[in-house]
């Protein structure tokens, strides 16, 4: 997974801009490493071109159950785990019928599907919806949503729109990719236009500017982004540790949004694993005191031995943090997390005070984590990092930028930094 940006293909005439446009998605498609790569780049850059807010690539299920399915999209909308009945929606229109379609007000359409704009928050006004078309059949569409002026698509999107997609249908074709379709999974966090300010007047600072997105059950999720972007204070909602100023967030379908301390207390101690970039651990007892004395607050929780040995360190129980390396101590609060058997790990900035191999050592034993079924929610500012995710959410600025779904994520000893 690239999560580099692609050049800035703008200019003053929009004719030669959309012709260079069109060269560079034609030179993405041919000489990228992989095509994954290659088709969200490519949407990507018609996104930025015609100046709007999203995209998305769907796949249609023709060999299955013939439902649509959003495999790539860029912007803030968070589409994993849904999908379109036969015919439904705008997109399901435009597979069924092969031919494109430019709505100038959403909402106002009978064919467009507003459950998609209530699921994730995301508001709908208007796009441009191209078949993807191989030799044979239609196998999906490509929508663009919502020019961020408020102006409505002219002649020149349109056309843009319609190369992207003969150029993806051709190099589907040509380098047979499997455009996939995303498996629902519950989701245990939902957050809904989750704002986060801090201070008042003059010196108020907004952190969060409407988040919405869900975490899934199972899922290696990586948020990544710049200092500043407001990382680190969404892990603090969702852990407990910290209050929304307004909007909603739902835990295992419980409303968490504004809970007295009490209850926050037995959300975090039963609930959450957290794993920070400093170790925090007690240095007057053992690794295995300092998971015990977790364990202790804990109902239902695993046996230090156990979650030592998980992290490969059952050598070290009777080691003081003083005794251990960095990367020892960090795995030691690894395990820490593991004790608790909590519904979802938080993890901040795990390897940032690591050096390389000591970093992939840690997230070595992070990926043995989720691969035993733990759900693992991960900030970092490390690109590399989010290789290794099913999804990655890019947060700008106090808000989801882009959503992106990994199919083939890369392991631990894979990543270079």
């Amino acid at each position: 997974m690239n999560m580099k940006r692609g050049r800035n293909l703008m200019g003053t005439n929009n004719r030669i801009d959309y012709a260079q446009v069109v060269w560079e998605i034609t030179r993405l498609l041919q000489e990228s490493d992989t095509l994954e790569d290659a088709l969200r780049t490519s949407l990507e850059e018609v996104v930025k071109a015609v100046g709007a807010e999203a995209g998305t690539v769907w796949a249609y299920n023709a060999g299955g159950d013939q439902r649509i399915y959003p495999s790539f999209w860029i912007g803030g909308a968070d589409l994993t785990g849904l999908s379109l009945a036969p015919g439904e929606g705008i997109a399901g229109a435009v597979v069924q019928t092969g031919k494109t379609t430019v709505v100038k007000d959403c909402q106002k359409d009978a064919r467009w599907a507003g459950r998609f704009d209530e699921a994730t928050g995301f508001v709908t006004r208007s796009m441009v919806c191209v078949p993807l078309v191989n030799k044979y059949e239609v196998i999906g569409c490509i929508q663009i949503i919502n020019k961020k002026d408020g102006s409505l698509y002219n002649d020149e999107d349109v056309s843009l729109c319609e190369n992207l997609a003969m150029l993806a249908a051709i190099a589907v074709d040509e380098r047979g990719l499997n455009l996939g379709f995303t498996e629902e999974k519950k989701a245990i966090v939902s957050l809904r236009d989750v704002r986060k300010t801090f201070g008042e007047g003059e010196n108020q600072v907004q952190a969060l500017k409407g988040i919405n997105l869900d975490v899934r059950e199972g899922e290696f999720l990586v948020i990544l982004g710049e200092s500043g972007c407001g990382k680190s204070t969404l892990l603090n909602i969702i852990g407990g540790m910290d209050e929304l100023t307004s909007g909603t967030f739902l835990f295992d379908g419980e409303d968490y949004s504004h809970a007295d301390e009490k209850t926050l207390t037995m959300y975090r101690r039963n609930s959450v694993g957290f794993i920070f970039q400093a170790y925090n651990l007690m240095p007057l007892l053992t690794a295995e005191e300092n998971l015990d004395f977790i364990g202790e607050l804990c109902d239902n929780h695993m046996e230090a031995a156990e979650a030592l040995e998980s992290v490969g360190l059952a050598q070290r129980r009777d080691s003081y943090p003083a005794q251990m390396s960095g990367g020892q101590q960090q795995r030691v609060s690894v395990a820490r997390a593991l004790v608790k058997k909590p519904r979802i790990i938080l993890a901040d900035e795990p390897t940032a005070a690591l050096d390389h191999d000591t970093g992939i050592e840690v997230l070595a034993v992070l990926e043995n984590v989720v691969r035993a079924g733990a759900t693992l929610m991960l900030v970092t500012h490390n690109e590399e990092i989010a290789r290794m995710a099913d999804r990655v959410i890019l947060l700008k600025n106090g808000v989801v930028a882009e959503v992106i779904v990994n199919r083939h994520p890369a392991s631990a000893k894979d990543l270079e930094w």
